[in-house]
């Protein structure tokens, strides 16, 4: 009974997040200028203006997009409204790396621009999750030799947070104008955030509308275990790889890729080199769906430690203590799972450990180390 209490609920919420997506724009703006003082940010070092129709243009204009990299896009060309020189780096791992620039000499010289993230404004930016003004000489010093800075030597470092995380940082200065207007930014900058999740939902509905269709009285026919899973975050930067070695010209690569079509890589490789039949054929419907969720729920967990850990997880493989790196987030996860789907028929399966051996491992159980419970 209650797992069909949870079916149902699932399926209702999602109908009414598609029901309410398109009027959601209009209340996140409501809600994000609802947070800002009266008086703006006055008091900031850099300037700062009262909230304008301008700015809520502005805002429109990223809510237009209908792709993670349309609305990533519109951030920049909005921002150049309310400072001279605006750059986007993708955070992965602790690490910075340029994606796209406006207003620059050259904007192309910050593909994949390394950015220091151990001191100075980007470093309070990221490990505080606040707006952060600073003087061009508190800036990575290599930032500052290959760009230059503004006239008035004042510069703003935002992040641009997701579930909790940084997943970016927007750079923005007055340039030789000394137009730098910081409190329009951080609206901006948060409006993009909210959005970036909306549109995260959005896709999570339409997967699940295809995953799970309302159940029919006939049995379904055979279908192949699904080889892409939908994580409960999308990740705008889950493509981006830094190249650091100069190439030719070669297609724009999309950073703001959902981060399913990573996650599910390797999934989706292995599943076509399978036969396409249904590995749950002798069971009943209802088990072989049970199954199935059972196999989505876990690839979904997994998916997750390696977004938020990708850095441990290179380092664990490389040294073969991976369970050690990541033994919380495994642990955690794993009960997660149990709680779910331990007393169900899927039990027997184990997903959740062939995931954490075939995803987090590649399949190498080696690399876990002497810790991990076979």
């Amino acid at each position: 009974m209650a797992k069909e209490l949870h079916e149902i609920v699932e399926r209702a919420v999602a109908q009414v997040v598609k029901r309410h997506l398109p009027n959601l724009q209009a209340e996140i703006v409501d809600a994000v200028l609802a947070e800002l003082p009266e008086q703006g940010y006055g008091s900031s070092a850099v300037g700062a203006t009262p909230v304008s129709g301008g700015l809520v243009q502005a805002i429109a204009s990223v809510h237009a997009g209908s792709t993670q990299k349309e609305i990533l896009k519109a951030l920049l060309d909005a921002g150049t409204s309310y400072a001279s020189r605006v750059g986007l780096f993708v955070v992965k791992g602790g690490a910075a790396t340029g994606w796209q620039a406006r207003g620059l000499e050259d904007d192309s010289l910050i593909k994949d621009f390394p950015l220091d993230m151990t001191a100075g404004p980007a470093s309070h930016a990221y490990q505080n999750r606040m707006a952060t003004p600073a003087n061009i000489a508190e800036m990575d010093r290599r930032f500052v030799t290959q760009f230059g800075g503004p006239s008035n030597e004042q510069i703003l470092i935002l992040p641009l947070v997701l579930k909790d995380k940084v997943a970016a940082l927007l750079y923005a200065d007055g340039g030789a104008e000394n137009l730098l207007d910081a409190g329009s930014l951080e609206v901006l900058v948060m409006a993009t955030s909210a959005w970036l999740e909306v549109a995260s939902l959005r896709k999570q509905a339409q997967q699940r509308e295809v995953a799970e269709p309302m159940p029919s009285m006939a049995p379904p026919p055979p279908v192949a275990s699904p080889a892409q899973t939908v994580s409960s975050y999308s990740d705008p930067f889950a493509s981006h790889s830094p190249k650091h070695i100069a190439k030719g010209p070669e297609p724009e690569p999309e950073p703001a890729a959902e981060v399913v079509e990573v996650a599910a890589s390797a999934a989706s490789a292995s599943a076509a080199a399978a036969p396409a039949a249904d590995p749950f054929a002798g069971l009943s419907a209802e088990d072989a769906d049970t199954h199935r969720k059972a196999q989505r729920f876990a690839r979904l967990l997994v998916d997750e430690i390696k977004l938020y850990n990708q850095a441990k997880v290179n380092e664990g493989r490389r040294n073969k203590d991976l369970y050690d790196r990541l033994r919380e987030d495994i642990d955690k996860s794993r009960a997660t799972y149990t709680k779910r789907y331990g007393s169900t028929p899927a039990a027997s399966g184990d997903y959740f450990q062939r995931e954490v051996v075939r995803s987090l491992a590649e399949d190498d159980l080696s690399v876990m180390g002497a810790n991990f419970k076979k």
